[in-house]
């Protein structure tokens, strides 16, 4: 052992020299702390065993190579090549990267993943301080020490996850199987973050940064926009609809690409008066003919600018609302920018999975609420009328008044629907207040029950206030698959 290099959770890496073939290799040092159980330090060691064993199923320039494991007083020692350079974590740290540095740097990446993938193994921890960017522009994808191999028993709990928290894939928040989508993403996140020097969706706790994972749209890349369409290609909520290797790699490969070379420019010998030289001759200026006259170039710029301006900023919301994908629930909706958002997923066992998401105002007087529940057997209607037989034969809280409901038919989407409308009493605190709350219903084809409802303090604009805001929520309201 000559120094070392670096320690992590569970390993400290060293440099050392091997003596048999006289060269420096790395050998990481199994760690685990004191206060581990026998059978916590008996899943440690077997990670690191699997750490060697997936590294060494990969047949790839960018994955490091495994020269040995030795074993000593029942401990895994991993014994694999000496990586000369630095993290890109150490190199973020001195500033942000040019788009195409972090293009040919994702390109490697990217090959080293689609060749683990081929090899069975999810690697589940992409991340900058995972990737070494090593002399003679090497990329090294490194830490193998979480992978998922295709075949072995897992080793984490029921209900566990393991990786840094802002790379997570939202299907691994969620706790659903991972594939090679959840790598790919990790990967989108750490481009993202090599070029515009934060990371999209870290915020100030773990929760919070899972949230924003789920539920946060994708801030705009600003300092690379011409990696724009990778970045979220690679971010998409949805691990079907994410970019794949194939269809990432020539987006990387153009980007990291190097500049073509402009092609020389021959000015043409002009000939003045039958003289050589002189000033070269204006190109000549054919004027536009036909039923548009003069007026056709700026009839053309206009229809342009206008085509752009609707691209970017038509998504048909309102001024300070926005679009949420609501991936969960294979939906999209709309809702003011600055509401807090809460997600109220569960199972119910009778009913199957619910998924709901709230909306709610900074005062939190008002919120608006969206779901998907499986197992519907009822029509809209008759969900809305059976809400209302039950809301108005519901005893009110001491002091309020009864409740009153009114349906009405409606559509969503070429589908029936029904929109219901509740007046009730709620008790809060010590004090007991009247609310009206308005929900669109749907059924899809696939017998889930969809609402959209918006819950306000009643009161004399009550109903045109709930109304006003359900619609402007409908605004950006699509179901998948209605």
């Amino acid at each position: 052992m000559l120094e070392r290099l670096g320690a992590g959770g569970m390993g400290t890496v060293w440099r050392a020299r091997d003596e048999v073939v006289d060269r420096d290799v790395a050998v990481k040092e199994p760690r685990v702390p004191e206060h581990f159980s026998a059978a916590e330090r008996r899943t440690a060691h077997e990670r690191m065993r699997r750490e060697a064993r997936a590294a060494a199923r990969i047949d790839h320039p960018s994955v490091v190579t495994l020269h040995d494991v030795v074993v000593e007083d029942d401990r895994p020692w991993i014994v694999m090549e000496l990586l000369r350079g630095r993290s890109l974590a150490e190199v973020l740290d001195e500033g942000t990267l040019e788009p195409r540095e972090a293009a040919r740097i994702g390109q490697a990446v990217l090959g080293a993943l689609h060749a683990a993938h081929e090899a069975g193994v999810l690697h589940r921890d992409v991340k900058p301080g995972n990737v070494m960017v090593c002399r003679h522009d090497r990329v090294v994808l490194t830490d193998f020490g979480i992978a998922q191999v295709e075949g072995e028993q897992k080793l984490t709990e029921t209900g566990s996850f393991i990786g840094s928290p802002e790379y997570l894939a939202p299907e691994r928040v969620l706790g659903r199987r991972p594939g090679p989508e959840s790598d790919l993403w990790s990967l989108g996140v750490t481009l993202y973050q090599a070029v515009e020097g934060v990371s999209p969706f870290r915020r100030r706790t773990t929760p919070t940064t899972l949230q924003a994972i789920l539920l946060a749209e994708l801030p705009p890349p600003q300092r690379s926009r011409e990696m724009t369409a990778l970045i979220t290609g690679l971010l998409r909520k949805e691990p079907e609809s994410r970019l794949t290797v194939q269809a990432a790699r020539p987006l990387l490969h153009a980007l990291a690409a190097p500049p073509a070379r402009p092609a020389p420019v021959r000015t043409p010998t002009v000939v003045v008066d039958g003289a050589p030289g002189g000033p070269p001759a204006p190109l000549p200026v054919r004027p536009l003919r036909g039923r548009y006259g003069a007026g056709a170039a700026a009839v053309v710029v206009l229809v342009l600018v206008v085509t752009l301006v609707l691209r970017f900023t038509g998504d048909g919301t309102p001024e300070g609302w926005k679009r949420y994908d609501e991936y969960r629930m294979g939906l999209s909706v709309a809702a003011p920018s600055d509401w807090a958002i809460a997600v109220e997923d569960k199972l119910d066992k009778e009913n199957g999975a619910y998924r709901g998401t709230r909306y709610t105002t900074p005062k939190g007087d008002t919120w608006l609420l969206v779901d998907r529940m499986e197992k519907a057997t009822e029509t809209p209607r008759a969900i809305a009328e059976r809400w209302k037989r039950e809301h108005e034969s519901a005893s009110p809280p001491a002091g309020g008044a009864p409740g009153v409901a009114t349906v009405e038919s409606t559509t969503q989407q070429g589908r029936d629907a029904a929109v219901i409308t509740e007046t009730y009493s709620r008790q809060e605190g010590d004090d007991v207040t009247r609310r009206l709350y308005k929900t669109l219903i749907v059924v899809t084809t696939r017998q889930e029950r969809v609402t959209l409802g918006v819950d306000v303090p009643d009161g004399k604009s009550a109903a045109k206030t709930a109304g006003d805001l359900l619609e402007k929520a409908r605004s950006g309201f699509e179901i998948r698959n209605p």
